[in-house]
């Protein structure tokens, strides 16, 4: 019983309880044997052995580990080629050096989806000063394809301004917004619109916090690239650090220009201790991927049982593994993010409290008891300082952690008198 570890309100047990019920796990376990047969045929056709997770130093010449590395992940994301490394400092960077390395003067950028996440803003040059060396600053225009007004994408805008653009972008997740995560069906009705006025267009996808939730990739449906970070789904919980590019060959050469230098690209670049780790973490992203999203569907359920508006909903099917949690007053923001941390393995005894993160516009409050500092596969939520005071969480590297820390959330705003069962 769980309840003979943590101090919960029966009355709340017996939520947590119906709201299980309510939640059918049947269909994330499917997919789950799917993607885990996917990625160990992958490592067995590129023929993994224990040499792969010896590392190198100094320029890293002839690294056996990181070029199977790099042959496994195209194969599970159905590319010709990926670049995958412990360098990529956060999805950001490996977005960042995505569209430096495909993008030049001249060039238009339309993002499909909207406007971009708070950390790409500058990297663009929507936000933040001139000359910082933002994408603008080198002559490359932006625009973008405003989402309709219940957060679907607009495909006859998409057609219609997708003429002429070099790099049509397309954001996965719903960053911090409660507009709907895009499942691959979605992302392919893109593909098709931008294909009608612009078939050389290059799709670029931003698939963090959407590997191994659906059967498929973006890769596999029209899109030329795609991006993601290794403390999120891919390094299941496992990798320290590090990001992926994968995609069309030609395009992963000119990403590998941008992360070295011209004329070595993908052939040097030691990878350390990290091999590994970033192997084993694939191996088990399909398992872990799959209790995080069982956690964000309890979490989903228990908090509408509550009487707060989630997205998506238990019943939803999902684009990728985070849920939000509209609390719509600060202090139940704030009350949920401790609750979450309580239940970290991690610092489960240090308070969260906004603060002004890198990147952000506004103060953003996060709870994130993990492993590796900020993985987001690993049970967090955060959330910016401002109205609606939702809380965006996501991970559960076991569901059993990843219930208890749904469940403390509940219970740390009873347990203030925020709100009565």
């Amino acid at each position: 019983m769980i309840n003979d570890f943590f101090k919960f309100s029966p009355k709340l047990v017996e939520l947590a309880e119906k709201a299980e019920k309510m939640c059918d796990f049947s269909r994330t376990d499917d997919i789950k044997e799917y993607n885990g047969a996917k990625v160990l045929s992958a490592f067995i056709v590129n023929r993994v052995s224990e040499q792969c997770f010896y590392g190198s130093s100094g320029y890293g010449y002839g690294d056996i580990g990181r070029e199977v590395l790099d042959k496994v992940y195209a194969q599970v994301f159905g590319t010709e080629d990926a670049l995958v490394r412990h360098n990529f400092v956060s999805g950001t960077h490996a977005l960042s050096t995505a569209l430096w390395g495909v993008l030049r003067k001249g060039d238009r950028l339309l993002s499909l989806t909207g406007t971009p996440y708070d950390t790409l803003e500058e990297v663009i040059g929507i936000r933040g000063e001139k000359g910082n060396g933002s994408l603008t600053d080198y002559g490359i225009e932006y625009d973008e394809v405003s989402l309709k007004p219940d957060g679907t994408p607009d495909y006859d805008m998409i057609s219609q301004k997708a003429a002429g653009a070099k790099v049509a972008y397309i954001q996965r997740s719903r960053g911090y917004s409660l507009r709907p995560a895009f499942t691959v069906s979605d992302i392919e009705k893109m593909c098709e619109a931008v294909r009608k006025t612009n078939p050389d267009a290059v799709i670029m996808v931003d698939n963090c916090y959407g590997e191994f939730v659906e059967k498929q990739e973006p890769t596999q449906c029209g899109a030329d690239i795609i991006i993601g970070s290794l403390i999120k789904n891919p390094g299941g919980g496992i990798a320290q650090t590090g990001g992926y590019i994968a995609g069309r060959k030609d395009l992963i050469e000119l990403c590998s220009y941008r992360l070295t230098c011209v004329g070595m690209g993908k052939e040097v670049g030691c990878t350390l201790s990290h091999n590994k780790e970033m192997f084993m973490g694939l191996f088990m992203a399909p398992d872990v991927v799959a209790n995080a999203k069982k956690t964000a569907d309890f979490a989903a359920a228990l908090f509408s049982l509550l009487g707060f508006e989630c997205y998506p909903s238990a019943e939803e099917t999902r684009g990728d593994i985070i849920t939000v949690v509209k609390l719509g007053d600060p202090e139940l923001l704030k009350a949920f993010c401790c609750g979450i941390q309580k239940g970290a393995p991690v610092d489960s005894f240090v308070t969260p409290e906004p603060w002004d993160m890198p990147g952000y516009e506004r103060q953003v409050i996060m709870a994130a008891g993990a492993f590796n500092m900020g993985a987001s596969i690993e049970l967090s939520a955060d959330a910016p300082l401002r109205e609606p005071y939702a809380a965006w969480m996501q991970g559960g590297i076991t569901y059993t952690s990843g219930k208890t820390g749904v469940m403390l959330a509940a219970q740390e705003m009873l347990d203030r008198g925020l709100i009565t069962l």
